[in-house]
């Protein structure tokens, strides 16, 4: 495995994306709907926004945190070494 395409490769394979065709994807979809139900996936995809929602708000609290930190940090003053 060489350069860009290599990785692609390795991570299609990690990810199983590419092994799944159309026909696949379709009985996924059939076996969901017959889990779940019609009425009750939009339910589940809602549920599921919320969850992605609620994690990238986390992840954005915690880099203003360390950006904050960054800035609180005391500066060495300039034309001393820093070691």
């Amino acid at each position: 495995m060489g350069g860009v395409w290599g990785w692609v490769s390795l991570m299609n394979h990690i990810l199983f994306i590419g092994g799944l065709g159309t026909t696949e994807l379709i009985v996924i979809v059939l076996v969901v709907l017959l889990l779940f139900g019609g009425k009750k996936i939009p339910e589940l995809m809602h549920g599921m926004g919320k969850g992605v929602r609620s994690f990238k708000d986390g992840m954005n609290e915690v880099s203003d945190n360390l950006k904050i930190d960054e800035k609180e940090a005391p500066q060495p003053p300039k034309g001393e070494k820093v070691e």
